[in-house]
């Protein structure tokens, strides 16, 4: 897998008061490409954070629908997201990066 398709799959973390509970528990949140799979977020993960990720689950977020100020429907679009559970001694610090 090239660089270029690595950093097309890690959107950014998801900041979440879930998320910044499981961080404690060497757990991070992504938002990934919709079309990313499972063996291609381990590796981008691995490669550009530089640790060894133990456990991953994925999900597809539906996106919500709201009402506008005029009274339409729209629906925000659906995203997806990656837990990422690293190995004991590996922590990602995302003030490093940024």
């Amino acid at each position: 897998m090239n660089h270029e398709r690595m950093y097309s799959i890690i959107l950014g973390p998801h900041v979440s008061e879930k998320t910044t509970l499981l961080g404690e528990e060497n757990q991070y949140t992504f938002k990934v490409a919709t079309d990313a799979t499972k063996p291609e977020i381990r590796k981008a993960v691995e490669t550009l954070f530089s640790v060894i990720v133990q456990d991953l689950q994925v999900l597809n977020v539906k996106g919500k629908t709201k009402r506008s100020a005029i009274g339409k429907l729209r629906r925000r679009p659906s995203w997806k997201k990656a837990y990422v559970r690293l190995e004991a001694g590996h922590e990602i610090d995302f003030a490093d990066f940024g």
